[in-house]
């Protein structure tokens, strides 16, 4: 009685105070439902809106990636180059979910795993770095972490009742089309922004870096992708608000998080839902501030200057800030096929602090489900991303600076990063799927010596 209550509170509280440059749908009910539909996986929809809360669940997921790649040219090469010998490197993880609903439209997770194994070139040569399952911490040997430790709740704001499916961070039941979700705890930013249907999962689409989010979206987070912190989701009719507050790590790249609040990133999200042709579709508008102890490029090459030393933005830390800004868009095609593309720009003359040496990314791309030769539950990807540096950031690799993934101690001539990644993924079962992975990248670490490299990719994922 006392949940309802709140939940009535909170449904009359928004609906007198809607902002007034946010006008109340017109929408008809039977397309307001299409449009909302792209909130959930398909599989919720076939359910009814009064499925009981999901008290508990507990799930598991283990990935397998191998990559190689032959010999490719290398005039020189430096600290973080990629290895131009043929190579090949694997990584391997297995994760358990367990949740718990203390209370309705409460959640409490946590999510221990086991890692093993390395990136290509100890995860380094590359700024569109081939696979989103290695981490910047390689480990010939498993160790176990916990990445996710987080609680969730949902207060109903009023709309239709919809279903929702279990996933591996999501207790199944039912929800209102308006509403407010609160996290709080340790999760991954890339969990609540800058995600997409085609496009945001390592695990089960685009391997690459820039794919699975735009590269240029330089999201708090420690060695492994995670950190602490709190967001606010308010779904409302066709957009929803998303904001967010998250620790950095202690010192940019690094393994351990600054918790004392000194150093931290603010991460705001609009979005808006749509249906085009009676296709639904999602465009999304993230923008985030960091403000910690950062280096300067300009600084780091006039200090080098009069020491006569190789540059290093290590050297010339201050209390700074960083932004960035970026374009998120899903749309679908036909039931069977859909587009995503995304574009960013971040500020080019400090360093990236946590996730890879970007300051303009664009990225396009096909997904297409497998109905049509009779394997619906198979997926092709094809998708294309070009990330480019500042001058001032090229000047600092060409000095011999060092970036989170990049620097072949020189740069004799500078060009984009050019990926393009094309994959298969066939299920073998309703818990298995397999998927066959090529990546070509041209420029590799922005070097036009060096390059191109084919990568040849194999993933073996399990899900119960």
């Amino acid at each position: 009685m006392q949940m309802r209550q709140e939940q009535k509170f909170f449904a009359s509280f928004f609906q007198k105070r809607r902002p007034f440059f946010l006008p109340r749908s017109r929408t008809p009910p039977m397309r307001k439902k299409a449009a909302l539909a792209c909130l959930l996986p398909a599989a919720a929809w076939a359910q009814e809106a009064d499925t009981p809360p999901q008290p508990w669940a507990i799930h598991a997921q283990s990935t397998f990636e191998d990559q190689y790649h032959p010999a490719f040219t290398s005039p020189f090469r430096g600290p973080n180059s990629l290895d131009p010998g043929s190579r090949g490197d694997e990584t391997f993880d297995l994760s358990l979910y367990a949740g718990l609903r203390p209370w309705p439209g409460a959640e409490l997770w946590v999510n221990p795993e086991l890692d093993q194994g390395f990136g290509l070139s100890n995860t380094l040569g590359v700024a569109a770095f081939p696979s989103a399952e290695a981490y910047k911490v390689g480990a010939a040997t498993p160790y176990v972490r916990v990445p996710r430790l987080f609680f969730r709740q949902t207060i109903g704001l009023g709309g239709a009742r919809q279903p929702v499916a279990p996933d591996l961070t999501l207790l199944g039941g039912a929800q209102t089309a308006d509403r407010l979700v609160v996290w709080i705890g340790k999760f991954g930013v890339a969990d609540v922004f800058d995600t997409n249907a085609y496009a945001n999962n390592a695990r089960q689409d685009f391997s690459n870096w820039a794919l699975v989010n735009a590269g240029s979206f330089d999201y708090a987070a420690d060695a492994w992708g995670f950190t602490y912190g709190t967001a606010v989701e308010w779904y409302q009719d066709w957009w929803t608000l998303r904001a967010g507050g998250f620790a950095l790590s202690r010192v940019p790249n690094s393994t351990q998080l600054d918790t004392s609040g000194g150093q931290f990133q603010l991460v705001g999200e609009a979005e808006e839902r749509h249906t085009i042709l009676g296709q639904d579709g999602k465009l999304k508008v993230t923008g985030f501030l960091s403000r910690g102890r950062m280096g300067d490029y300009s600084d780091a090459l006039v200090l080098a200057g009069q020491t006569g030393a190789t540059p290093s933005t290590a050297d010339v830390r201050q209390y700074r800030s960083r932004s960035g800004v970026s374009l998120n868009l899903e749309q679908a095609i036909t039931r069977d096929l859909g587009l995503f593309a995304r574009t960013g720009l971040a500020e080019g003359g400090r360093e990236s602090y946590e996730f890879t040496d970007t300051d303009r990314t664009f990225a396009i791309g096909l997904s297409l489900q497998g109905r049509s030769w009779g394997l619906p539950d198979d997926v092709f990807g094809l998708g294309t991303v070009i990330d480019a540096i500042s001058h001032r950031r090229k000047d600092y690799l060409a000095a011999g600076g060092l970036g989170i993934l990049v620097g072949d101690g020189a740069l004799p001539s500078s060009g984009p990063e050019q990926v393009v990644e094309t994959y298969y993924r066939h299920a073998l079962a309703s818990f298995a799927q397999v998927t066959a992975d090529y990546q070509f990248v041209n420029n590799p670490g922005y070097d036009r010596v060096r390059g191109p490299v084919s990568i040849l990719g194999v993933r073996l994922h399990l899900q119960y």
